[in-house]
């Protein structure tokens, strides 16, 4: 029966991940520094694309919102997704 030096590994393998991990930490940009290095011309698309997104977000919200009944009872089957849906599934 071999003996291999399981603390030891255990040891060596948390030194690593926790080396990587602090490495990782000092050299990735943060999101609001990666924003602030950016050119111009850039930053303009970015900023663009992020109103571009929340306004469909917006609009997904407003649809939600309309087809969802305002009471208080929510019924069971408006939760279900269209798949489970058993009338759909002789549909050939």
């Amino acid at each position: 029966m071999s003996h291999f030096p399981w603390l030891r590994f255990a040891g060596a393998a948390i030194t690593f991940t926790g080396l990587g991990y602090m490495l990782m930490k000092a050299t990735v940009p943060t999101e609001e520094e990666l924003y602030n290095r950016m050119a111009p011309d850039i930053r303009k698309k970015v900023d663009e694309a992020k109103a571009l997104r929340l306004a469909r977000e917006a609009e997904m919200k407003q649809q939600v919102a309309a087809q969802v009944p305002s009471t208080n009872v929510v019924d069971p089957d408006s939760l279900k997704p269209i798949w489970a849906d058993p009338s759909t599934k002789n549909l050939k």
